[in-house]
């Protein structure tokens, strides 16, 4: 996630705070201050950062109930209204990600039980006020807690309660119509939401916003995934393109640029192996800062991921949105490069999958390279 700074890492899951998260310590900072000076100030900044410590054990609950599946979380990251644990992949069996759901909100009521066991009395409403000082902390943490507890398991995405919701359709419903249902009500809830933010809480707006676009991204992604089931990576290739040497300077793609439709140039070795990518974006920024005799290898983008032709295209669509490479490239049993897939050509395949519901899957190979699609 962009905008996030790591501070580091457990078992292999990288935690990131968000640039966010910093502004909230800031806020509360000041609202402590103003009520109580300095040291409430500093009260206020700890118990938020103990808040936010729940959260990473509430996520972790999320990462470690996922291993059981061999299901890998490469990193948490830390919001104002919460954490992300971003896994590698979400279980399509019903029962699977019903329990990787639940694990979260679990570790929230043991921490809610731990402190209520050390209290010694049943956490109130009242402890969850961030901007009372004077309320013992302990008792807001609890409390919190439950908040958290009851708040993750509204039934929108990309709240816990989202994919129980989907789990539970699931066993009725295919996983997809389940996921399109989940979202729906997803939506659904951010409306109400957003309509209860207009009375004067921003803070449900923001909330609001950010539940509409999770839920249309889950429902996109899944719904991209089963597009993806069964079609070759070869099929939804670029097949015709120009590719730059090694050798080539930025001139030379420069040139190639303005003579084709493409944005994204492979720099391709003698022996036909891919080297890396180029791209439109690339070429910009290298001429303004390096001039057009610099050498493509010095800006292209390297480490592309590649699958064969006769791979899944869901394989190729997982590498690009896991990996964040400009393209994939389809290579043969030799390590030659036959193929690009982008995210256009993908877009392009779930227009025509949208545009023929009741058909058989069409797919057009594509001959030319266009403009990549822009999300």
């Amino acid at each position: 996630m962009t905008w996030s700074l790591p501070i580091g890492s457990v078992g292999g899951t990288v935690i990131r705070v968000h640039v966010t998260f910093l502004l909230l310590l800031l806020w509360i900072a000041i609202t402590y201050y103003i009520q109580g000076g300095t040291q409430a100030a500093i009260q206020g900044m700890a118990f938020v950062v103990l808040v936010f410590a729940c959260v990473v054990l509430h996520e972790f609950g999320h990462v470690l109930a996922a291993r059981q599946y061999g299901v890998q979380t490469p990193d948490i990251t830390l919001l104002p209204i919460g954490g992300v644990a971003r896994l590698a992949r979400i279980p399509e069996n019903a029962g699977q990600e019903l329990v990787i759901a639940l694990a979260g909100p679990a570790v929230n009521v043991i921490i809610a039980a731990l402190l209520y066991f050390l209290q010694g009395t049943l956490p109130t409403l009242a402890g969850t006020g961030l901007q009372r000082p004077e309320t013992d902390m302990l008792e807001r943490l609890a409390t919190v807690n439950v908040f958290l507890f009851l708040f993750n398991l509204i039934p929108a995405f990309p709240m816990d309660g989202g994919r129980v919701l989907r789990a539970l359709l699931a066993y009725r419903m295919g996983y997809a119509q389940a996921t399109q249902v989940a979202a729906s009500i997803g939506q659904g809830v951010a409306f109400l939401f957003g309509l209860l933010g207009l009375f004067g809480n921003p803070l449900l707006l923001f909330i609001a916003l950010f539940v509409y676009l999770a839920a249309t991204a889950e429902a996109h992604s899944v719904q991209l995934r089963q597009v993806a089931r069964g079609i070759l990576a070869t099929d939804a290739a670029i097949t015709r393109f120009e590719s730059l040497s090694p050798l080539s300077r930025l001139s030379d793609a420069v040139q190639a640029l303005v003579r084709t439709t493409q944005h994204e140039f492979p720099v391709v070795d003698g022996a036909g192996r891919l080297r890396g990518v180029l791209t439109r974006d690339a070429m910009i920024r290298a001429l303004m800062e390096h001039g057009p005799d610099v050498a493509v290898t010095e800006i292209m983008t390297r480490d592309i991921p590649a699958v064969q032709p006769r791979q899944s295209l869901e394989d190729a669509v997982r590498l690009l949105q896991d990996k964040g490479a400009p393209v994939i490239g389809v290579v043969d049993s030799a390590g030659r490069l036959v193929g690009l897939i982008t995210p256009e050509n993908i877009g392009e395949i779930m227009m025509v999958h949208a545009a023929q519901p009741r058909r058989p899957r069409a797919i057009v190979r594509r001959q030319t390279a266009t403009s990549p699609w822009m999300p």
